[in-house]
């Protein structure tokens, strides 16, 4: 069988068991790709891709704002640590907090003025990053690669589930 692109990128010389393994491997590496492209981008404006996220979480939120475990579960990427990643975006006055008058268990996160503008001044060049990463892939493609990606992560998640009860 010849090398294929994702052998070629890390210099692989055996070939990979399955089609499947061939195919995880390259779905990690375009994965860690984008990330380093989205990563680039709002690391200029001295946050993390994690800060970003929890900011467009909380963008999206509105004025309400949002528990902090039900950002966690919004997360594109869960981290054991949101309540660290949100204790660093309020150390930078990005974000507030405030315990919940009803239930002192539970901390409301709301995005600031100042991460509101921030957030917002992201979102022309992250489209255009993601305009870049995504380019050489046709409208009629994106409509099938988002197909497959969300029967993947369905997959992965009744995976998870069964791995999680088995043990």
């Amino acid at each position: 069988m010849p090398a294929t692109r994702i052998h070629q990128e890390l210099k692989q010389s055996k070939p990979f068991r399955t089609r499947k393994e061939e195919a995880s491997v390259a779905l990690m590496r375009t994965a860690d790709l984008l990330r380093r492209m989205i990563g680039t981008v709002v690391e200029s404006r001295g946050i993390t891709a994690q800060q970003y996220n929890v900011l467009r979480i909380l963008r999206g939120a509105g004025e309400r704002g949002l528990p902090t475990l039900e950002i966690a579960e919004r997360m594109i990427e869960q981290t054991p640590g949101i309540t660290r990643l949100i204790d660093r975006l309020e150390a930078k006055k990005l974000v507030s907090r405030q315990r919940c008058p009803t239930d002192r268990r539970q901390v409301f996160c709301r995005i600031t003025a100042t991460g509101l503008s921030l957030v917002n001044s992201l979102d022309a060049p992250i489209r255009s990053a993601e305009e870049r990463a995504l380019s050489s892939i046709a409208a009629r493609e994106l409509n099938s690669l988002i197909d497959v990606l969300d029967r993947t992560r369905d997959g992965l998640r009744a995976a998870l589930r069964f791995t999680s009860e088995s043990n």
